[in-house]
């Protein structure tokens, strides 16, 4: 019989460290069967992915700048520079900052596109994986089957009586659903149909109705059964869940002896590569665990230099968040999709300070289940967080809850059941 023949996989991540760690686990996986897997990221990872053994082919999403930027630093710079939008609620956010985005996005897609049709007829890929929250309409027209992950809450795929998404609203209460429905179309509509028919002008299948991203020949999505939508939105055949997305790539992790030791639970900390970016956050949340009782590992992100820590915490710029997880009692996260699988992955109960995009619709999703603790970024009280962390700490029962949840989520091995979805669709 016949070996299979190994197959050439192009993935293009999202210009950040979430999506981009996600397909690297993904990615992981497939070359460890023997297939050639290429990165069509953006330019500013050049030497981050080759270490791991990938290719590197990548883009620029804008003309390139004379220095060498950071690993997403567009981003970065972007969350910076528009945090005073984050202490807006989610409804006024929509024409201010998440229409914004998806104008940098569209624009980024328009100015790579010929790059990216350089790059197809270049590797000649047998399946494209697209983990972003935009089309790029090269993917789609490329003649091999294209592959959709959503590594955002899952709100973003539409159907069924949910909440809409970015809006972080409870699924209990629809008083605010239509209004935000509504308000969304007023202020997408016209960028919308304009990046629709770009799409269409590239020799793309038209948008679904306000989507800006098609669905591929096959969908994945990573979101934990214990927290999805599932009873509410049943999809097609296309799609498929994975329970979590982990790489098996970060560096080993020990606890500093500075903090491995001593009173109190060991807590980690991290508002993402982006988040982090909001300076006056992070020292604000570091100065009221300062004043507790406990340890922390503190993720300080590209702005490090500019954040100094409590004597109860250890922190650097980045830390192999996949093997600080499972060492800590509780995590606190801003919500971002990644943090949140990861936590429930390893059963950890979560404190969520959502900042922007899906982290607003992950926080409700944990604290309407009761997993976690949702609190207001902006305008939490000392007592607020200092309590929320004692009552999950202090509640035995949640924890059992999570920690077999957790080997559940790690036995059913997403990033394994990703590759043989991917393998399949190639070799229809």
């Amino acid at each position: 019989m016949a070996e299979p023949k190994q197959l050439t996989v192009l993935f293009m991540p999202e210009s950040a460290y979430g999506p981009t760690n996600n397909c690297v686990g993904i990615g992981h996986v497939l070359r460890g069967r023997g297939h050639r897997v290429v990165f069509a990221a953006e330019a500013s990872w050049k030497g981050k992915l080759a270490p791991l053994g990938f290719e590197e082919d990548l883009v620029d999403l804008a003309p390139p700048t004379e220095e060498e930027q950071d690993a997403g630093q567009f981003w970065k710079d972007f969350i910076r520079d528009t945090a005073p939008e984050f202490r807006k609620p989610t409804l006024e956010q929509l024409d201010t900052w998440i229409k914004p985005v998806w104008e940098e996005l569209i624009t980024g897609a328009r100015y790579c596109e010929p790059r990216l049709k350089e790059i197809i007829e270049r590797v000649r890929p047998d399946v494209i994986v697209e983990d972003n929250v935009l089309t790029f309409p090269a993917l789609l027209t490329a003649g091999v089957p294209f592959v959709r992950i959503v590594s955002c809450n899952p709100l973003e795929v539409k159907g069924g009586d949910l909440p809409p998404a970015f809006s972080g609203y409870p699924i209990d209460d629809r008083s605010g659903w239509d209004g935000f429905t509504a308000e969304y179309d007023r202020t997408h509509r016209e960028l919308w149909a304009g990046f629709n028919a770009w799409v269409i002008e590239q020799g793309a299948r038209p948008l679904p109705d306000l989507e800006f991203i098609h669905e591929g020949d096959l969908n994945l999505y990573v979101y934990p059964e214990i927290a999805d939508y599932t009873a509410e939105r049943p999809l097609g055949p296309s799609w498929h869940r994975l329970d979590s997305s982990v790489r098996a790539t970060d560096e080993a992790f020990t606890v500093p002896a500075e903090i491995a030791s001593g009173e109190g639970s060991l807590i980690y900390f991290s508002l993402g590569s982006l988040g982090s970016a909001d300076v006056e956050l992070m020292r604000r949340v570091i100065d009221v665990l300062g004043r507790t009782p406990h340890r922390y590992i503190v993720s300080k992100g590209p702005l490090h230099a500019e954040i100094e820590l409590a004597p109860n915490m250890w922190g650097a710029e980045f830390v192999p968040q996949t093997q600080v997880i499972p060492q800590v009692d509780l995590v606190i996260t801003h919500g971002g999709n990644n943090t949140t699988t990861e936590a429930l992955h390893f059963g950890k109960p979560m404190v969520l300070l959502p900042l922007f995009w899906d982290q607003y619709d992950n926080a409700q999703r944990i604290h309407e289940l009761g997993l976690g603790v949702r609190l207001d970024t902006y305008r939490f009280t000392d007592g607020d967080l200092a309590g929320a962390l004692d009552r999950l700490l202090g509640d035995t029962a949640l924890r059992a809850r999570l920690e077999a949840a957790g080997a559940a989520i790690r036995a059913a091995d997403g990033v394994t059941r990703a590759a043989d979805l991917i393998e399949g669709v190639a070799r229809p």
